[in-house]
């Protein structure tokens, strides 16, 4: 099964050709579709010495969008069979990929989630970002009668067929509670992966901020009862 890697950046240019290497590096059949979403800090240019890979698509936005907007930007464009979403920074690890698309590839799954808070090897301090985390799941246990441990996890695996015929919205980072609640209201089952992950702080870059968390609350109070 031929896998499409989502990687939507905006202003990473420490980080975007490192986790390109490292996407690259997986021994699994794939397309490589970047959205470079308005950066301003020389992502650009430095994508630029990806154009003539055969196995990296670049799309452009000429102002930041959000988030949500460049994975939508990609997914027009995908041609693998599965989908998955990376973040340009350092925090996930690609190798994942290979644990992460076998539940389909043994018929288990429409759906998967690779999750920080089953691998125990994994340091997540107590911050603001965990606590919002809890929330959610609490949210989608509530709303939606299921357990999932990481609603908030990047690592997301779709088939594409199913993905696309989801009708997405999102904008920003609200991607991930629409995506699980339109998911689960359709009465699919997530499948949980343990996966590695390297907490980066805010000095760091992390981009993520009180207002995103707040319109995930939202989002996944809206779908549970309107389309």
């Amino acid at each position: 099964m031929k896998l499409s890697v989502i990687i939507p950046v905006f202003n990473e240019r420490e980080t975007i050709l490192k986790i390109v290497q490292k996407v690259k590096a997986v021994d699994l059949e794939k397309e490589i579709l970047i959205v470079d979403d308005g950066s301003t800090d020389g992502t650009k240019e430095k994508l630029k010495s990806l154009e003539d890979d055969p196995e990296v698509r670049i799309f452009y936005h000429d102002k930041n969008r959000g988030k949500g907007t460049a994975i939508r930007t990609a997914l027009k464009q995908v041609k693998g069979d599965l989908v998955i979403i990376q973040d340009a920074d350092l925090e996930y690890d690609p190798q994942d990929y290979i644990k992460l698309v076998q539940p389909f590839s043994e018929g288990k799954a429409e759906v998967v989630y690779g999750s920080r808070y089953l691998n125990k090897q994994n340091v997540l301090p107590f911050t603001k970002f965990k606590l919002g985390v809890l929330l959610l799941n609490w949210l989608v246990k509530l709303l939606y009668g299921f357990s999932v441990s990481d609603e908030a996890t990047c690592y997301k695996v779709f088939k594409t067929d199913l993905l696309k015929s989801l009708s997405l919205k999102c904008k920003r980072f609200e991607f991930c509670p629409e995506v699980t609640a339109k998911i689960l209201k359709r009465g699919y089952r997530i499948v949980e992966i343990p996966i590695s992950y390297r907490y980066r702080t805010v000095e760091e870059g992390k981009k993520i901020g009180w207002k995103d968390g707040l319109s995930a609350v939202v989002t996944l109070i809206r779908y549970r009862f309107f389309n």
